[in-house]
């Protein structure tokens, strides 16, 4: 007896509705279908597939740069913590005590010891057991039995990395032709100067894709970037299999969005040259010859999204006399025009459960949204 053709409104259905509209050459691109945002079965399956399997941005190394510094997220429904040891090395850690499964240690911070909140059990930053007050009392308590778990954690060009799949390649070799194109900017010794955490209402490849799109600059941001922004300026390459990215080379409408005096790293156009990358699935970077700052998206259910937002200078902005002034401004800047990707991101959101939605054809500037799609289709292609 043939099987069952799958509901469209299952995730089987939905992921194949995506794989058919993917199938169009981009000249006759479309947006995603609205159940790809809106579906919670789409969601578990992406969350499977996906954020279970690859590797994950959480921050920049610099931030952690002394023993006992850790930052937190979450893998699917698995927290971790990433910390310095006492010994200098990055590491990745479960981020749940082995007793009676309470969440550690919450945000950022620094600590001495992992502490539990709940009876106080604690680790040492290599994740053995170091304490478990009063347990001595059991005689089936053995302290050396007890580590936390190890999470596979990685570094590229100063960004940390971690996955749940012991498998997959190292970051360096998946971003390997992504290194050979940015290498000109040194991103690995630009310094982060803030991080803030923020919740949006939004699915998050809403806010992913407006990220890899430059096509919604002079209406979206007609009151901030919009104005300096030229359409005709960029460029949007084929992206790769695991990133896509895009380019605009201009005079910078603030002083370190072009690249310093003391700067001999880039030449040539280089140093007028932003690039916007969007590394998947969820590291969202626009780096300048001056400045970077970044997104880091964590879905919490298909109608919010974590973001981790932070940005920073160039050494050698770092090192002008003006840096904090530079700093204020963009700082300034990026508050204003993230505050109007909120208002875009989550009418789109609100858009797709219309009843009416329709994907329309996608303009020559979203390639990378093309490209996105078809990273998406591919990782949740069912049989």
């Amino acid at each position: 007896m043939a099987a069952l053709a799958p509901s469209p409104d299952t995730a089987s259905g939905i992921a194949r509705e995506l794989q058919a509209n993917c199938e169009r050459p981009f000249e006759d691109a479309r947006a995603m279908p609205p159940r790809v945002y809106t579906s919670e079965a789409f969601l578990a399956l992406e969350q499977r597939e996906i954020f279970r399997k690859e590797w994950l941005c959480v921050g920049r190394a610099s931030s952690l740069s002394n023993p006992g510094d850790y930052l937190t997220a979450h893998i699917d429904g698995q927290p971790v913590v990433v910390l310095r040891d006492e010994q200098g090395t990055l590491r990745g850690l479960s981020n749940v005590c082995l007793h009676r499964m309470s969440v550690l240690l919450e945000g950022r911070g620094n600590v001495r010891r992992i502490v539990c909140p709940y009876h106080a059990w604690n680790y040492a930053l290599d994740g053995t057991l170091a304490g478990a007050p009063m347990m001595d009392r059991q005689p089936g308590f053995c302290k050396e039995s007890y580590h936390l778990p190890s999470i596979r954690c990685d570094v590229w060009q100063g960004w940390i990395y971690v996955t749940l799949n012991a498998d997959v390649p190292p970051v360096a070799t998946q971003l390997d032709a992504l290194t050979q194109l940015i290498e000109p900017y040194g991103m690995t010794d630009y310094v982060e100067t803030f991080h803030e955490a923020h919740v949006w209402n939004t699915n998050w490849k809403i806010l992913a894709e407006n990220f890899m799109e430059s096509y919604h600059l002079p209406m979206l941001h007609r009151a901030t970037v919009g104005p300096h922004s030229r359409l005709d300026e960029m460029e949007c390459p084929p992206g790769q299999p695991a990133f896509n990215y895009h380019w605009i080379t201009k005079e910078a409408s603030l002083p370190i969005g072009n690249a310093h005096p003391d700067n001999t790293r880039l030449q040539g156009h280089w140093r007028r040259t932003t690039a916007l990358l969007a590394i998947y699935p969820t590291h969202l970077v626009t780096l300048t010859p001056g400045y970077f700052w970044y997104l880091l998206l964590q879905p919490r259910g298909v109608g919010q999204v974590e973001i981790q937002f932070g940005g920073g200078l160039s050494p050698e902005f770092i090192n002008d006399p003006q840096a904090a002034n530079y700093m204020a401004t963009l700082k300034t800047l990026l508050d204003e025009v993230n505050a109007e990707d909120r208002r875009g991101v989550e009418a789109v959101f609100r858009g797709v459960h219309a009843p009416l939605a329709k994907p329309g054809n996608l303009s020559h500037l979203e390639r990378p949204n093309y490209d996105f799609a078809r990273y998406v289709a591919q990782r949740t292609a069912t049989s």
